[in-house]
């Protein structure tokens, strides 16, 4: 047998992307590849890219300048870029940076192997098209082998929604839902290898909505239940989710099914309707409090994490007090913050009235001092409590254990016997500002 090909993968990023990564070194198994942990070692290296984060390009560009060396010395080094920038910016990235050897985009991973042979054969390889095909339905088994404890499981991609500042529509595509049957037997491949909880994933993925065995499509809540029938499966969550599509029966299904984690992400970008309306994002302030009220009443004890944005086109003082006004009627238990920068394509980064980026970083200051106080307490009101943790991995001390909480808080414990995979009840007895300490109940 020939001796097997080193993959390595750097992933930035979303959880899509980390799925996407596992996507594409299963796609290359077929062509002799298996993973590594230095792109040292590597005959190929991946760099499965995200276009959200600020300067997201340019830090891909810096990166290959990093690579470059490697590349000088070993000729036969395969290089590729892939995801969300390689999309936005195909050959310009082969223009800029002629040692790439192939660029794909999202949408067109499964077409890797393809890909990978032109690339050995010596020419430039690169598709960044918005295939016909399924490219779930054309990637191959995924492999026998063990798994950890969780697992991340793409069900929807792209967005319909276009928001003033978001490249998704434009990187990712429509909004389109896989098959409830494909997404169950994904899923049971998951447990049967030792996942025991899965993650939901999508652009939009409480937009769901999957052609299921009866012919009809499904809703996130009628797919969620149907996960919960699969033995040996715990728990389910589902990120990332749009204020104006948390249905009825949704919210109902955070009261009602037991595996369903009582944790959600749901965005609201800014606090006031005027921003709001700038941005696109077709909800509003008092439209975000009535889906929130209504999530509280179905499930009491929820954890609500967010997204902000300040510093947005012409915000004003006023606009930003809103956004704090909305932080403390909410009360959340975990957020992630920015300012805003623009991305090239977006009819934001189109538009006059950018703030003064002093006054954005001031604005984003006091807007993080507050959530950080805000996720603390939450995390305080934990100690006393008794909750469900799954253990994932050994801690940092001899004969201790990490895992996450109901709550998706990191919690260590000191207990000699914990596998990986173990769920089991813990009282908290300490909180830091990141994770929690408990004994097993």
């Amino acid at each position: 047998m020939s001796e097997a090909k080193k993959l390595y993968i750097k992933t930035y990023g979303c959880q899509m992307n980390v799925y996407d990564s596992e996507r594409m070194a299963e796609a290359l198994g077929p062509n002799g590849y298996v993973t590594v942990d230095s792109p040292d070692e590597a005959d190929m290296i991946l760099l499965n890219t995200c276009h959200i984060r600020e300067k997201a390009a340019e830090k891909v560009y810096s990166e290959l300048g990093r690579l470059r060396g490697l590349k000088t010395r070993r000729p036969d080094l395969k290089i590729g870029v892939a995801g969300c920038v390689a999309q936005a910016e195909g050959a310009e990235i082969m223009l800029r940076q002629p040692m790439v050897d192939l660029v794909v985009g999202p949408q067109s991973y499964h077409r890797l192997p393809e890909l990978e042979a032109k690339a050995g054969g010596g020419q430039k390889a690169l598709d960044t098209d918005f295939p016909e095909e399924d490219k779930f339905a054309e990637l191959a088994a995924r492999p026998k082998a063990k798994r950890g404890p969780t697992a991340f499981l793409t069900v929807q991609e792209g967005c319909d929604k276009f928001c003033a500042f978001c490249v998704v529509p434009y990187t990712r595509g429509a909004e389109v839902s896989r098959p409830v049957d494909r997404v169950l037997t994904e899923a049971r491949d998951l447990v049967s290898r030792g996942v025991r909880e899965i993650t939901l994933l999508g652009q939009n993925v409480n937009a769901y909505h999957g052609e299921g065995p009866d012919g009809r499509d499904w809703g996130l809540a009628r797919l969620v239940y149907a996960l919960a029938e699969i033995d040996g499966l715990a728990r389910i969550r589902f990120t990332t989710s749009h204020p104006n599509d948390m249905d009825n029966a949704l919210i109902a299904a955070l009261g009602d099914c037991d595996k369903l984690m009582p944790y959600l992400h749901l965005p609201v970008q800014a606090g006031s309707d005027r921003i709001l309306k700038r941005m696109n994002r077709s909800h509003t302030r008092d439209s975000y409090f009535r889906v929130v009220e209504r999530i509280r009443e179905a499930r009491p004890d929820i954890a609500l994490s967010g997204d902000f944005i300040v510093g947005f086109p012409e915000e004003t003082d006023a606009d930003f007090a809103e956004t704090m006004d909305l932080v403390r009627r909410v009360n959340y238990a975990a957020c992630f913050s920015f300012k805003y920068s623009s991305r090239p394509g977006t009819p934001a980064a189109e538009r006059g009235g950018q703030v003064d980026p002093e006054v954005a970083s001031a604005r984003l200051i006091e807007l993080q001092a507050l959530l950080n106080a805000q996720q603390l307490a939450f995390m305080k009101a934990m100690v006393g409590r008794e909750v469900g943790v799954l253990f994932e991995k050994p801690g940092r001390h001899p004969g201790q254990m990490v895992g996450k909480s109901d709550y998706l808080h990191a919690v260590h414990v000191t207990a000699e016997g914990l596998a990986p995979g173990t769920l089991a009840r813990v009282r908290i007895i300490d909180a830091g500002a990141n994770s929690l300490a408990g004994v097993l109940v």
